[in-house]
């Protein structure tokens, strides 16, 4: 039985939207195993709103100001004044193992494998670069360092707020979806992250699903722009975009009124999956960014690996180019999303997204 009984923990996960997401289902395990205790997050602004409203989770702390990481000292000053008593570390820097240790936070959770390894006095033993497990499996593992052992796997879940739910309907009324036809989202870009299914083969799949009756909005993150036209102008006229960007959760919302995301390797996939949409993702031949380690925890998915002993520069060398994603045909693309549909195609979208 485990003994230690913490009062205030703090996760960190400091990094992008599909880290975050993975990082949620820490929330109710912590929650369950210690259900007296309150239960913080450390998280940059731009991903706030995905942890926001979480079943368990008392607090959400900001490490930066309007994306500017709050000086040292004022973090420093911030983390002393809560108290914490644990704190599990998720993505380790330098910067945050050194606030974390003159935050004198009693029980100090970590990677045990940095330089600064040696600022944390738990350290869990495990190279993510391996990809021997998924990352939601990597960070339920530095529970370990508070005394549970074995937590119970689950997939993220995002809550949607009615106001980004009216938001989305709004987005869909003014660019007058058919209510009646199936919706796909394509989602292009990665935010380099991973190895991209080309822009020309986006626009193809657009033009393939609206010639078949299908409604297509193509989106994109901030800088995105340009790629999002370049894909509507593959596609010839047969998709469209949203004329503005939309909150984190807003998106989350538009997602969800979604039949089919598709996407690759990137933070938005991971929404889809967090909000039961069917997803599509595009994944390299590269182990550290394989769907082992980085794919969408639903059931409802068709993923796309090509191996590497096929691509035709590499050989299953080391990856030198992106040629091996052009092995992912749109035919076959296009097939997977009509299977998706034809499994979980969804009758009543706009009730759904409310």
């Amino acid at each position: 039985m485990n003994r230690f009984r913490p009062q205030k923990i703090l996760v960190v996960r400091t990094d992008r939207i599909g880290d975050v997401i993975l990082s949620l289902p820490m929330v109710p395990i912590l929650k369950s195993a210690f259900p007296s205790s309150s239960i913080s997050f450390l998280l940059r602004s731009y991903t706030r709103e995905l942890a926001d409203e979480q079943a368990g989770l008392d607090q959400i702390l900001l490490y930066d100001v309007d994306g500017e990481l709050k000086p040292f000292l004022r973090m420093l000053a911030e983390l002393r004044k809560e108290k914490f008593d644990a704190v599990v570390v998720t993505y380790p820097t330098a910067r945050l193992a050194f606030l974390i240790f003159f935050a004198a936070i009693p029980l100090r959770v970590g990677t045990g494998y940095r330089w600064y390894s040696v600022l944390f006095n738990t350290r869990i033993l495990e190279h993510r670069k391996t990809a021997e497990k998924h990352e939601s499996e990597y960070n339920l593992s530095l529970l370990r360092g508070l005394g549970l052992m074995k937590p119970v796997i689950s997939s993220p879940r995002i809550v949607i707020p009615r106001e980004a739910a009216i938001e989305a309907r709004e987005t869909l009324r003014k660019l007058k979806i058919d209510a009646d036809a199936p919706l796909i989202l394509l989602h292009p870009g990665s935010g380099g992250s991973a190895r991209d299914w080309k822009p020309e083969r986006f626009g193809s799949l657009a033009e393939r699903l609206t010639l078949r009756g299908k409604n297509v909005i193509v989106t994109g993150g901030p800088g995105e722009e340009g790629l999002v036209q370049h894909v509507l102008k593959a596609a010839r006229g047969h998709a469209l975009a949203l004329s503005s960007p939309l909150s984190l959760k807003a998106l989350a919302a538009l997602i969800g009124a979604a039949d089919v995301f598709v996407a690759n390797s990137t933070g938005p996939l991971h929404i889809a999956a967090a909000v039961g949409t069917p997803v599509v993702g595009f994944y390299p031949p590269i182990l550290q960014c394989s769907s082992k380690r980085w794919g969408p925890l639903t059931e409802k998915k068709v993923i796309f690996e090509p191996l590497a002993v096929h691509c035709p520069v590499c050989k299953g060398g080391e990856c030198r180019g992106n040629e091996c994603m052009d092995l992912i045909s749109v035919e076959e693309v296009q097939q997977a999303v009509d299977r998706l549909l034809e499994k979980y195609r969804r009758t009543q979208r706009m009730a759904e997204s409310a």
